[in-house]
């Protein structure tokens, strides 16, 4: 008695699923019949009241590609219609981009999507919505496709929104990052102690005026690593590639990074309390 009842739901499941994608696709009966390579009575026959018997799996499979929906889909396994190919889109896309830049116009679009959530970065040098202009226009100034004043106005947007958003912002940074460029090591070669300088003044200003709503954790990178990253509360996740971002929309791997910076946060070396003090003796350094 239960296998019937299991056929019969199967097969109401079936034929009315297979009637709504044949209704959405426009496509009719005839139509769908020579794309699975069937009678027309035989599609009839699947979508007939009160008719319990199932066609091959080749058939169902047909529908499927023929209506672009999953056979899961229409047999009741999946609540979602698309097929594995239109699932894999929704999930996971690649954009383009410039440079590992906080200003993208895209990455700003998906801080508005995110307002309101926890918003967590790992960036790839200092966070951009954070420099100086100075800073910027140093940074900027050889790239071809993007002018300074543009990235300056663009992070003077991005801090206007940070004041009004009710998002919280944690960033993560690797220690020897702020130290480089205290320095003017590596990728800061050749900055001037007055840029330098200035900078550290302004993260100081903005990070007292921000916390705790604005959190920024030190990690020792001989420890623990991270490429760049940025997790947009529950909504999606994007990983920084070069001239492009891979952006996730599905939960379990939005979790897997929330985790992965959850990871970061817990051992980090400098809490976010204490990254003022560690701000002050950076800028310290460059008086000696």
């Amino acid at each position: 008695m239960q296998n019937l009842y299991d056929k019969r739901r199967v097969a109401a499941t079936f034929r009315d699923r297979l009637s709504a994608a044949l209704m959405t696709s426009g496509m009719s009966r005839a139509a769908l019949a020579r794309a699975v390579g069937v009678d027309r009575s035989s599609v009839t026959q699947m979508l007939a009241e009160g008719d319990t018997r199932m066609p091959g799996g080749h058939v169902v499979a047909a529908c499927a590609q023929a209506l672009d929906v999953s056979a899961d889909w229409l047999l009741g396994l999946s609540n979602r219609p698309e097929q594995a190919g239109a699932l894999l889109d929704s999930s996971l896309s690649i954009s383009e981009t410039g440079r590992a830049t906080g200003l993208d116009d895209q990455i700003f679009a998906w801080h508005r999507e995110a307002e309101g959530y926890k918003i967590r970065h790992v960036p790839a040098t200092l966070p951009d919505m954070l420099k100086t202009n100075a800073m910027l226009r140093w940074e900027y100034a050889p790239v071809t496709h993007r002018r300074p004043d543009a990235a300056i106005d663009a992070a003077a947007e991005r801090l206007d929104w940070m004041r009004l958003s009710e998002s919280d912002y944690e960033i993560a940074i690797a220690m020897h990052e702020l130290e480089s460029f205290a320095r003017a090591e590596g990728y800061y070669t050749g900055l001037s102690a007055e840029i330098r300088r200035a900078q550290l003044d302004w993260l100081l200003e903005i990070y007292t005026q921000f916390y705790p709503s604005l959190r920024i954790f030190l990690f020792d990178a001989r420890q623990l690593w991270s490429a760049p990253v940025t997790v947009f509360g529950p909504k999606m996740a994007v990983i920084y590639l070069g001239q492009h971002f891979l952006a996730f929309r599905d939960r379990d791997r939005v979790r897997t990074l929330s985790q992965h910076f959850d990871w970061l946060v817990r051992e980090a070396a400098i809490s976010a309390r204490a990254v003022p003090d560690h701000l002050r003796a950076l800028r310290a350094a460059l008086d000696d």
